[in-house]
């Protein structure tokens, strides 16, 4: 590999790192934000709503006007915008402590929209290296945001822990040392020319192509299975396990990204044949989550979620694979599309779920179906909320058995040709 694709390639890894920081920083701040200013947890609750809704707008910003962009300096910018918005949610408190949640929303969709860009253009920019084995080093690259979670989740927990919670606004402070390396790593690389529709008639023409569409199911349904469990593995884990929350959060959000990351890791060394890969993962990914639903023993459920990391692991990378393999020149419109369905995916998911769950515990004939399994109304509604999750992996199974099909059929038909 040359270096000047050699530091590309490690400038997209440290992109997709931020990209981490940026997914669970919030969450992981939220019952800090709650008891030091009072916000209540319809407020909070928007702040994660905000940076997904964000993130999907900047998808379907490029999805339309692509051609509109210098890819090179927008890739360039992302980190500009990610420490910005970190800076503005650490120094809140301190310069506008009268305007505390004002300021950290607009400090989500600062760094919201610089993940959102990243979402569309670091696959694509890691793409237009040639590379032996694209496909293993697109699993890679999507590896390192897993990776970067893991080490995003435990840092921050430990940090917490040792300083307190009053003292967020360092842990925020710190973690801008990764998309500030970025932002040097960026300025110093070569991005080449991607290819862009020239206006809006040209992406509106792809987005009627129905074998894209195929696709973009398919990366919303893999986006809902893995942000699903990975959003409620831990109060799942604590609520209806009956775990302690400290083990909830370790197990359930570090364990299920440290799974995420195995998963991706493997197939970026070894993997092969995507669309038998996104099979047998939207079936392995159905049967945990029925495990982790129907399981009364709190172990067995524990695993269940866990194992849900490794099943789901290439739902979302493994269907932008796929699609790259279809569509070899799509270029950027291509990733904004499935940026778009992933990011879709990834906010309806989880609620969704939750909206079951709260519908389950007011049910006069479901809270009576809790008595007679000996559950609490709560305990039921959680377990019947991740059974409806189950949904999401399980109609992912016919989309990607035909993604498979078509796959072999095309290999056959160019063994044929030569």
């Amino acid at each position: 590999m040359e270096p000047k694709h050699k530091h590309l390639k490690i400038s997209c890894y440290c992109a997709s790192m931020s990209m981490s920081v940026v997914a669970n920083l919030p969450p992981l701040l939220l019952l800090t934000f709650r008891n030091l200013y009072g916000i209540s947890y319809s407020m909070l609750g928007s702040l994660i709503l905000i940076n997904f809704l964000t993130q999907l707008s900047m998808d379907l910003l490029f999805s339309f006007f692509s051609h509109k962009f210098n890819i090179a300096k927008t890739v360039r910018f992302t980190p500009v915008l990610t420490s910005t918005g970190l800076a503005i949610y650490a120094l809140t408190p301190l310069l506008f402590p009268n305007a505390v949640y004002v300021c950290l929303l607009i400090g989500t969709v600062i760094f919201s929209s610089s993940a959102g860009l990243l979402e569309v253009l670091n696959s694509p920019v890691l793409a237009t290296i040639p590379f032996k084995d694209p496909d293993r080093e697109m699993s890679k690259l999507h590896s390192v945001y897993a990776w970067g979670c893991v080490g995003v989740v435990l840092f921050s927990t430990l940090f917490l822990q040792f300083f307190g919670s009053e003292n967020w606004q360092w842990l925020a402070l710190f973690l801008m040392i990764i998309p500030l390396t970025s932002l040097v790593l960026f300025a110093k690389a070569e991005i080449p020319p991607m290819p862009t529709p020239e206006k809006v008639s040209g992406a509106i023409s792809f987005f009627k192509n129905k074998t894209l569409w195929l696709f973009v199911i398919g990366i919303f349904l893999g986006g809902s299975a893995e942000c699903t469990m990975g959003q409620w593995a831990s109060g799942y884990l604590e609520q209806a396990m009956g775990i302690p929350k400290v083990w909830g959060d370790v197990f359930g959000v570090a364990l299920f990204s440290l799974t995420l990351g195995l998963g991706r890791t493997l197939y970026g060394s070894f993997g092969k044949n995507i669309g038998r890969v996104l099979f047998y993962s939207s079936v392995g990914s159905t049967l945990c989550y029925f495990i982790a639903a129907v399981s009364g023993y709190p172990l067995v459920g524990l695993v269940a979620c866990a194992l849900t990391g490794f099943t789901a692991a290439l739902l979302w990378p493994g269907s932008l694979i796929a699609v790259a393999d279809r569509f070899p020149t799509g270029g950027v419109l291509m990733y904004a599309i499935m940026a778009a369905g992933g990011d879709l995916g990834a906010s309806l998911g989880p609620q969704f779920v939750g909206m079951v769950t709260d519908a389950a515990m007011e049910m006069p004939f479901l809270i009576q179906m809790a008595q007679s399994f000996g559950l609490s109304p709560e305990v039921f509604g959680m377990k019947l909320g991740m059974l409806t999750g189950m949904l999401f992996p399980l109609f992912s199974i016919p989309i990607f058995a035909r993604i498979w099909h078509n796959q072999n059929k095309r290999l056959l038909t160019k063994t044929v040709d030569k």
